[in-house]
């Protein structure tokens, strides 16, 4: 049950997914489903190792091959998918670097900022990535009443969750920095949302945790 004040004991748990060729190479991977390098299955299979005494009472997964194996790999197989978890749609950005999108446009390129253009598909505003972001803290908000939550996704869409959840607007995920197979915890202090701990590695992890 939620504690007297209003705050709910639970924590909300996000998992980037492990390296791929493109996470590596610095290419937007948004609606292209690549696989796990081994790499990044071995750092899934480390995660299983920080988590296996941690009870969630619900996992949601991006519906994306590189979110499911990671999952699964860190020993949460019994998961939910969740369309809404998917990558931001980069639209014409779709398989290009920064450095290849601010070459083209003229200027340093800033997805937060700048946006993204039409191309195989529309693309996404950040209020639609924003919006995305709300519907599954509504959806797995009331689970936090009996405990945590996991949620595995990739990197803007997560960044973007994470300003969303802490209420001050999806742009300040342009601060966070979020490496492939970390994991954070959204967290709260009496009545404020806070970070309890962001960007971890499964190293840094069996370390810390």
């Amino acid at each position: 049950m939620a504690k007297p004040d209003g705050v709910v004991p639970g924590n909300i748990y996000l998992f980037r997914h492990g390296e791929t060729e493109w996470s590596l190479s610095g290419q937007h991977t948004g609606t292209t489903d690549l696989p796990l390098l081994p790499e990044g299955e071995q750092a899934a299979r480390e995660l299983a190792d920080v988590l296996k005494h941690h009870h969630f009472e619900r996992v949601l997964v991006s519906p994306l091959q590189r979110a499911k194996r990671t999952a699964e790999l860190a020993g949460l197989g019994d998961f939910e998918v969740e369309p809404l978890l998917r990558e931001w749609d980069y639209g014409g950005y779709e398989g290009v670097t920064t450095k290849e999108i601010s070459a083209q446009i003229g200027h340093p390129w800033e997805v937060f900022v700048d946006g993204v253009v039409a191309g195989d598909t529309p693309g996404e505003t950040i209020d639609e990535v924003g919006h995305r972001a709300q519907q599954v803290i509504d959806k797995v908000w009331p689970d936090l009443s009996n405990g945590d939550v996991a949620l595995f996704g990739h990197g803007h869409a997560l960044r973007v969750l994470t300003a969303t959840y802490l209420r001050i607007g999806p742009r300040f995920g342009s601060q966070l920095i979020l490496d492939a197979g970390s994991m954070s915890v959204l967290s709260h202090h009496r009545n404020t949302r806070c970070i309890g701990m962001f960007n971890l590695s499964p190293w840094r992890l069996m370390q810390d945790f």
